[in-house]
């Protein structure tokens, strides 16, 4: 992937990931004041979040920051959501390693 191609990559991403934070605004959770459905299907696309973020060098957090404030407290507030979560970290690893297999890396 040419740098070119990263760079639409990452404003294709915060495009929808700003999308993501608009819908949520200001309330703790998309469905209001308790986790629901949508929370659910959504809160495990952020453990990739340490992965994107290294790979491209680039911060989530700075430019949406509820909503990575969002996925911290599904995450800290709801243990079985923290459980059934895989670490940032075991996902950047799983890359690295695939992209060696593939000789990628």
């Amino acid at each position: 992937m040419g740098k070119e191609d990263q760079e639409e990559a990452k404003e294709e991403l915060m495009e929808c990931l700003n999308t993501l934070e608009e819908e949520l605004g200001d309330e703790l959770y998309f469905g209001g004041e308790s986790i629901g459905l949508v929370d659910v299907a959504l809160v495990p696309f952020t453990s990739w979040f340490y992965t994107y973020e290294t790979c491209g060098n680039f911060s989530i957090e700075a430019g949406c920051p509820k909503l990575v404030a969002w996925a911290n407290r599904c995450k800290q507030n709801h243990q079985s959501v923290a459980n059934a979560l895989p670490h940032p970290h075991q996902i950047y690893d799983y890359l690295v390693q695939l992209k060696k297999r593939l000789g990628l890396a």
